[in-house]
């Protein structure tokens, strides 16, 4: 047991049902129905191999997309695919989650068999507008569909999803209500790895925060700002977008369309609220980067045109984010600057990650896109520490007692 939690070690798993929640959650090519990415998938593998060599039947669950950032909400199909490859024995995808299919086929598997269910998010009680809205309790959780059609054929659940320790969701939290429970190995080492880096974090303390996920990441601004983990915040992506536009500052009309198109307006008073609370520690872009006629083009605040689209940060944006993370002691880094997979809206998100690469601070990176980056730029061996989780990283840093970590304590007692 460490930090109050059950590990794997505590339990004899041979001929044993196992449900695995994992987060292999990945940007998602449809028109190939295959994956842009298989870094989460591979953190994972591990624990899956050692389950099935054990002699478990394991059957194994997870999330793919969300249904707010709709995009890569998508089957687990291809995920099965390059599991098969990486345990070196079939993984067998079943097109069901809970239902007669699903439990059928884990009532047929043998010893070291390992299955995949489909994106357990097609099951309303998982969807994020169901946990944001109803905020369940666990208790209650362990009374949803998910739960109760699966855990009568299971002996035991393991989380290995570190990544998405901050949801509060049914096969997250609710599990261990009713099973056996305990941490998988890579959900062991990402807790370990932070708890003794923030123990006592050198100052200053840079957060960069990007990427699209804008629910995650107004909350990871508001929540370091407010607890001091934060000395500075250096904003990007969507995220500096919207800021931008709360504070009156242009950002082309296209970039507004976006905006609403995507409906994240409830975070444009969010934006403003909070960086009047906060204006000398959110750092925003000085300029933009964007693509018109096939060339990459920078506009500041004061001249953008009416109908551009914001995909990057400029130049000077780039330079002084830089400057920040050449002076800081510790870097925490989550979401990419901008659209970093087209060469010509790249700028920002590449030479952040080299800065990071370069910089003598202490560098943590979190999140399924940036750690995209940091291998497309080669600079995670350079990293200080490299981990899947975003959402879950940032709020476990500033003292929050995550959702799932008070599940698979509460199992333990």
């Amino acid at each position: 047991m460490r930090f109050g939690i059950n590990t794997i070690d505590e339990f004899d798993v041979a001929g044993k049902t196992v449900l695995c929640r994992v987060d292999m959650n990945q940007p998602v090519d449809r028109a190939t129905d295959t994956l842009k990415s298989t870094q989460r998938i591979e953190a994972c593998a591990p624990t899956l191999k050692e389950l099935s060599d054990k002699g478990a039947k394991v059957v194994v669950l997870a999330h793919q997309g969300s249904d707010i950032e709709y995009q890569n909400f998508y089957c687990t199909r291809p995920h099965a695919k390059v599991l098969s490859t990486l345990l070196g024995k079939e993984v067998k995808w079943v097109e069901d989650v809970c239902g007669p299919t699903a439990r059928e086929a884990i009532r047929n598997m043998k010893d070291g068999d390992v299955i995949l269910l489909d994106n357990v998010r097609f099951c309303s009680e998982e969807q994020t507008l169901f946990e944001l809205k109803l905020k369940l309790s666990h208790e209650e959780q362990a009374k949803t569909q998910v739960v109760t059609k699966l855990a009568p054929l299971a002996d035991l659940y393991v989380c290995d999803a570190f990544a998405a320790a901050h949801r509060d969701q049914p096969t997250l939290c609710g599990f261990e209500q009713v099973l056996p429970s305990a941490m998988g190995r890579l959900f062991e080492k990402e807790y370990c790895v932070i708890s003794e880096l923030m123990e006592d974090p050198a100052k200053p303390c840079v957060f960069v925060l990007g990427g699209s996920k804008i629910s995650d990441a107004f909350i990871m601004m508001e929540t370091v700002l407010k607890s001091g983990s934060a000395d500075l915040v250096l904003t990007g992506g969507l995220a500096g977008n919207i800021l931008l536009h709360a504070m009156g500052r242009p950002i082309g009309q296209k970039s507004i369309d976006f905006i609403y198109a995507k409906n994240y307006e409830e975070y444009i008073e969010k934006a403003r609220v909070l960086y009047e609370a906060y204006p000398d520690r959110i750092v925003l872009p000085v300029d933009l980067g964007g693509v018109e006629d096939g060339k990459r083009v920078e506009y500041t605040p004061d001249n953008v045109p009416e109908d551009f689209s914001a995909i990057d940060i400029g130049s000077e944006t780039i330079r002084m984010y830089c400057d920040h993370i050449a002076k800081a002691k510790t870097v925490f880094v989550n979401g990419p600057m901008g659209v970093f997979e087209d060469t010509l809206s790249e700028d920002g998100t590449k030479k952040i990650f080299e800065a990071l690469g370069e910089t003598g601070a202490y560098t943590v990176v979190g999140g399924g896109d940036s750690v995209t980056a940091a291998k497309k730029y080669k600079v995670t061996d350079k990293l200080g520490y490299v981990c899947t989780g975003g959402g879950a990283l940032i709020r476990f840093l500033t003292g929050e007692e995550l959702p799932v970590v008070k599940a698979l304590r509460h199992a333990a007692r």
